[in-house]
């Protein structure tokens, strides 16, 4: 293989108009068949269509038993820099953060609007949560 054979497959793996080519389509579908009465291609519609739902609900079902147990799993992280934000070890973070969102609020209603944002105290309170909760979470975690 020459150079320009390694370049050009290159080229034609990362274009995003190369051809994707699909699988054949499931056996499924070819044993469809059009009926050539007017009344069974009625029902041949409703079948389908009922079939596609019960599919549809139970995919739906076992979307919701994943979302259980998924909300089953809490991370301890998020609870303990939560807790760390409102302990006294964090209290002057919270503090200048809570003034901080009260002027911009009251800014941002004035005709004016706000000219600064809290980007500076959440990243203080943030920062100070997390400092305050990584001791615990390590002792949990081991």
């Amino acid at each position: 293989m020459g150079f320009w054979d390694t370049i050009t497959d290159l080229a034609e793996a990362a274009m995003p108009w190369a051809t994707a080519e699909a699988e054949a389509p499931a056996a499924e579908e070819k044993e469809e068949e059009t009926p050539t009465e007017e009344e069974p291609k009625e029902e041949s519609k409703e079948e389908p269509e009922a079939e596609a739902e019960a599919e549809e609900e139970e995919e739906e079902e076992e979307e919701e038993e994943e979302e259980e147990d998924e909300e089953e799993v809490v991370d301890p992280k998020e609870q303990l820099e939560k807790e760390c934000e409102e302990s006294k070890a964090c209290a002057p973070a919270k503090h200048h953060y809570d003034e901080c969102v009260e002027r911009v609020t009251a800014a941002a209603d004035s005709e004016d609007g706000a000219k600064e944002d809290c980007v500076e105290e959440f990243f203080h309170l943030a920062h100070c949560a997390t400092q305050c909760a990584a001791p615990k979470l390590w002792a949990k975690l081991k």
